[in-house]
């Protein structure tokens, strides 16, 4: 199986052939970078439609982590446009960050259409570094569809783990790899060279749920679903939040 797996792997490489090298002159990541922003500005929505239900239950209950004063203070991870605020409840303390600089005029017409938010400051910084967040200044950190393109997942949750409060809490909505015995997880390993170009260096592959446990919370919610439509290498899912 691993044979017909690296022949079409190979097979898919070559259909992008002019992208693959592309990507090795250094071209493409700059090139990609301005662009994927616009893609995702049409993508993100119709996603969000078909998420809407587990996003507005995965929420809900955000206030919970509100400090004693009522006011809840969150960062949010790969904001790009700033889909998820209209989930946040009014009077939310926002700070956001993107390590594409690019997304800035998105973000902004979102919280336009977000009167109910105060965004804090917003940051270009990757997951992996977000140096500039002091220790335990996070009620709540969201990080949703990120985990599959960062560099290292496990330096991202040790970040995570750092800004937030004792008590505080991480939100996370991901797709991952599927059953490995499945199809599914079949064309996530042939598409996954080629799929990082796309999703700006996203991976189809990533056991996400496996980081989550291994990770420091002391509470972790965490469920599997599945988004339509069920063929796509990016269907398998999981939700929840992991306490401090």
């Amino acid at each position: 199986e691993m044979g017909l797996v690296s022949f079409l792997q190979r097979c898919v490489q070559l259909l992008v052939l002019p992208i693959h090298v592309l990507a090795c002159l250094g071209l493409w990541d700059s090139f990609y970078k301005k662009v994927f922003p616009y893609v995702m500005a049409k993508v993100a929505p119709i996603y969000n439609h078909k998420v809407y239900k587990q996003k507005r239950e995965l929420f809900s209950n955000l206030r919970k982590f509100a400090a004693p004063s009522g006011q809840l203070t969150l960062l949010e991870i790969g904001t790009g446009t700033g889909t998820n605020f209209q989930f946040y409840p009014p009077g939310c303390r926002l700070t956001c960050t993107d390590p594409n600089p690019n997304f800035r005029k998105f973000l902004l017409k979102s919280l336009s259409e977000n009167r109910h938010l105060k965004l804090e400051r917003s940051m270009v910084a990757s997951g992996e570094d977000l140096r500039q967040i002091p220790d335990g200044t996070m009620d709540v950190v969201v990080c949703t569809l990120v985990l599959c393109s960062v560099t290292n997942i496990k330096k991202v949750l040790t970040e995570v783990l750092r800004v937030l409060r004792l008590g505080g809490a991480f939100y996370f909505l991901e797709h991952v790899a599927a059953d490995h015995s499945s199809w599914t997880y079949f064309w996530q390993k042939v598409c996954d060279p080629v799929w990082k170009y796309f999703g700006d260096g996203c991976s189809l592959s990533r056991e996400t749920q496996k980081e989550l446990e291994k990770t420091n919370f002391s509470e972790l919610n965490l469920r599997c679903f599945h988004v339509t439509p069920y063929w796509i290498p990016t269907s398998p899912h999981i939700i929840g939040y992991a306490v401090k």
